[in-house]
């Protein structure tokens, strides 16, 4: 398909210079395999276009819901959708992209412009942890994508040819206090967790010592912590890794002194 003219795809507050372009196939498949699209996902595509995220979306058997302010976009897709043989996972609404729940998705797709990408933020991140959302060419403000591919597309109808997609996975909170018991290593630990967005400092105690965190890491609701410092005596390095579920965390650390290796649970409790 090629690009429509200005007022084909618009927003509620459009003006007409909003114009619609499509993205390319190669790029679509990168949005899939990055999002990690798979049966038992529900996308939600803001500014659906001619559907063809919706549909690949679809064929991977992921249920999925297009919507775009433009009636006739809409009948096209939707028509695009039964030719490919998936109208039954795949619909499409006439409907400004901001009037859109999205708390039902799993994964949202976009390619819209940063302005608009950069209102959504805060909607974006009230999504439950762990939602994974895929973006063509535009960040979305101040946060950081989890993930970052550019690559060469000649047949992109914009720019000069070259295409960015990002994916963000909606961070859990793990700001505040958290306190652990390692009967096994080091008894009781102590972890004070600054957050922004999915990035964390992470100051850690243990035995009445600071241990050096060398590493951090938190997406969706997996957080993973790579540390170095001495408990009992010894000088250590610990992988802690775990799931957050609210003021919870279960999951596991590994120790080792380049010698030996030992895994032990861990679970830590947030007190503030």
């Amino acid at each position: 398909m090629t690009a429509a003219p200005a007022a084909a795809q618009s927003w509620a507050w459009d003006d007409g210079s909003v114009p619609f372009v499509v993205t390319p196939p190669e790029i679509v498949e990168r949005m899939m395999r990055m999002a990690e699209v798979g049966a038992g996902d529900t996308l939600i595509d803001l500014g659906s276009g001619d559907g063809r995220i919706v549909i690949a979306a679809a064929r991977r058997g992921a249920r999925a819901l297009g919507v775009d302010l433009d009636a006739e976009l809409v009948r096209l897709a939707t028509e695009n959708a039964k030719r490919a043989g998936v109208a039954e996972r795949a619909r499409f609404e006439q409907r400004d992209i901001f009037d859109t729940d999205l708390s039902q998705a799993s994964v949202v797709a976009f390619y819209l412009l940063p302005e608009l990408n950069a209102k959504l933020a805060p909607r974006l991140l009230a999504l439950k942890p762990g939602t994974r959302i895929v973006s063509h060419d535009g960040g979305i403000g101040e946060w950081p994508p989890d993930e970052r591919l550019e690559m060469r597309v000649p047949e992109k109808a914009v720019g000069m040819g070259l295409s960015r997609v990002e994916l963000w996975v909606v961070p859990a909170a793990a700001r505040g206090r958290w306190v652990s018991e390692v009967p096994e290593h080091g008894g009781r630990w102590s972890f004070d967790v600054a957050q922004r967005f999915q990035q964390l400092e992470v100051d850690v105690r243990a035995q009445g010592r600071d241990l050096l965190v060398r590493a951090s890491r938190l997406r969706g609701t997996e957080i993973k912590l790579a540390l170095t410092g001495i408990v009992g005596a010894h000088a250590w390095n610990h992988f802690f890794e775990g799931q957050i579920d609210g003021d919870r965390i279960r999951g596991r650390v590994s120790i080792s002194d380049g010698n030996q290796t030992r895994t032990y649970p861990w679970t830590a409790q947030r007190l503030q």
